[in-house]
């Protein structure tokens, strides 16, 4: 193992002030301190400064003002790369909201997304369009709203405009006074809840925005020579948040990458990159690490993971291979989205951690269920409320900025987090309530090379029957009961039927797409006692991302 994988720390005490301001004057006051230093890079490897990131975000932002209103939600549909951070910064210069479109969602979802932000202008990139075969998905959603393509705007900018951008930069405090929001306005919209429903957006502040920042830095100290390798897109609110406002708010080079199904690529773009902090969730970074090359990950000192339970499997293949303890950590869209998080010096596998500082827990006995309570969360980066599509106008505030995870805990003496399962994610099965998550959980520990989802259907006999749809051709319902009764699970957490895909429709976050494999239960689940092979997974478009 090697020594520089975790390093002790004491946790600090949060600054209120820090998360006083806008996203926009902490990239000034950052520009301000590291002027000429790499704020970002991606795919092309074409470094951005922070006073070129200033100068950019001006021009752009004058010309997205001509098009927009001021406070105006504006949709963006852009991918990892220099330029999504440009055109939020661009808008936030102004006084515009983002809200991050997940380009992986379907036309109606996309549609659904646009209606509760109340979006009528739609950022994207004709390159993007094309490369992302999103042609048709874009004009099937963008009927009757405004889109914006950032070539177009490129070619409009004259030699006037940009050095008016000069100007502008140069007096930044200046140029961005009048634009100026208060750190309680909202900054920007992300959309949750597409495991199990139409999207709802998320509202979050500058301020809610800045103190999860500051409470992740109080807890897992980052420093200017930090180099963050961001795979995650950034309509993911971690990848967002850690992924590219972490570090431009902190004062350390972030590198983003377009996709995280890259296996072979982006292994090979760490060790370019010499990158230091590396995020992303369990499903995509087992694959990384069975792609990586002896020194792949070598100037790794913190691999973070979230969104999904991390898998013993993945743990050892990290450890083994590339010398790396994996931190997980648990977060939510409307947090902001970190929620908790191990440490270098404190990591307890299992857990996600303990609370990060700042943040209030209530827990809810639920009727019928022993194992774990439902967790309530406050803090200042729980956000201000959601919009829905048929209530784009209203926004919705936690009560009593009580925000409802709807997930399962378990919490130890020191105050570490255990995430037992979705408080939904349950089924009734002869009067016993059953975790579909644990059934899940102890397949994957068996059979830990595969994909694995559990869902639940209605069944005469028992009230609901268990469906495990899974990558795995082997499986049976004998060898899962065996395994079962190895581990001490009850008979009732055996799947009555099994499905073969060859591969799960995963969400754009890399999140397992429960409402299609529900569907897919419903229309082809076998007799009970019975399993049936599906060649591939539907081709349709994944709904909305959700958490961290």
């Amino acid at each position: 193992m090697r020594e520089s994988v975790g390093r002790t720390q004491t946790i600090r005490a949060l600054e209120p002030e820090r998360w006083n301001r806008t996203l926009f004057e902490a990239l000034l006051e950052t520009a301000h301190r590291r002027k000429h230093a790499v704020a970002l890079e991606d795919q092309d490897r074409q470094p951005l400064t922070y006073d070129r990131l200033v100068l950019a975000s001006f021009v752009l932002g004058r010309k997205l003002a001509d098009v927009t209103r001021a406070n105006e939600r504006v949709a963006v549909l852009l991918p990892n790369a220099n330029g999504v951070a440009v055109a939020i910064f661009a808008l936030f210069a102004y006084d515009r909201v983002p809200a991050m479109l997940n380009f992986t969602a379907s036309a109606v979802d996309l549609d659904a997304a646009c209606r509760a932000a109340e979006a009528q202008t739609i950022i994207t990139s004709k390159r993007f369009v094309e490369a992302a075969n999103l042609s048709a998905k874009l004009a099937a959603f963008s009927n009757g709203r405004q889109v914006v393509y950032l070539e177009d705007v490129r070619e409009s900018v004259g030699i006037g405009a940009r050095l008016k951008g000069l100007w502008n930069s140069r007096h930044a405090e200046r140029t961005y006074a009048p634009f100026r929001a208060k750190p309680n306005d909202v900054a920007i919209v992300l959309f949750t809840s597409g495991t199990e429903r139409q999207p709802k957006a998320v509202a979050l502040t500058h301020a809610n925005m800045l103190a999860n920042i500051e409470q992740v830095q109080a807890s897992i100290d980052c420093t200017d020579d930090d180099v963050m390798m961001n795979p995650l897109p950034v309509f993911h609110a971690f990848g967002l948040m850690a992924g590219l406002f972490l570090p431009i708010v902190i004062g350390f080079k972030g590198v983003m990458y377009p996709s995280p199904l890259h296996y072979d690529e982006i292994p090979k773009l760490a060790k370019e990159v010499k990158a230091t902090i590396m995020i992303g969730i369990d499903t995509f970074a087992a694959r990384w690490a069975k792609s990586s090359g002896p020194d792949d990950f070598r100037t790794i000192r913190l691999m973070v993971l979230g969104a999904e339970r991390v898998k013993d499997h993945t743990r050892e293949l990290w450890r083994d291979r590339c010398g790396i303890e994996i931190l997980e950590g648990y977060g939510v869209t409307e947090a902001s989205p970190v929620v908790a998080v191990n440490r270098p010096d404190h990591n307890r596998p299992g857990t996600v951690g303990p609370l990060l500082p700042g943040i209030e827990m209530k827990l809810e006995a639920m009727e019928g269920i022993t194992a774990g309570k439902r967790l309530h969360i406050r803090g200042p980066n729980v956000m201000a409320g959601y919009y829905f599509p048929s209530e784009p106008n209203r926004l919705r505030p936690p009560p009593e900025g009580w925000h409802d995870t709807g997930d399962l805990v378990n919490v130890d003496a020191d105050g570490y987090l255990t995430i037992v399962s979705r408080a939904k994610r349950f089924a009734k099965i002869a009067g016993e309530m059953v975790s579909l998550t644990a059934v899940e959980t102890f397949i994957s520990a068996a059979w830990p090379d595969h994909h694995h989802a559990v869902v639940s259907i209605p069944d005469d006999r028992k009230g609901e029957a268990l469906v495990i749809i899974t990558t795995a051709h082997e499986l049976t319902r004998d060898s899962i009961l065996r395994t079962a009764r190895a581990m001490g699970s009850t008979e009732l957490a055996v799947p009555d039927r099994i499905l073969v895909m060859d591969d799960l429709p995963l969400l754009g976050n890399g999140k397992t797409d429960y409402v299609s494999l529900e569907r897919i239960a419903a229309e082809k689940a076998p007799p009970a006692r019975s399993r049936f092979v599906i060649v591939s997974a539907p081709k349709e478009g994944a709904s909305a991302s959700a958490g961290m």
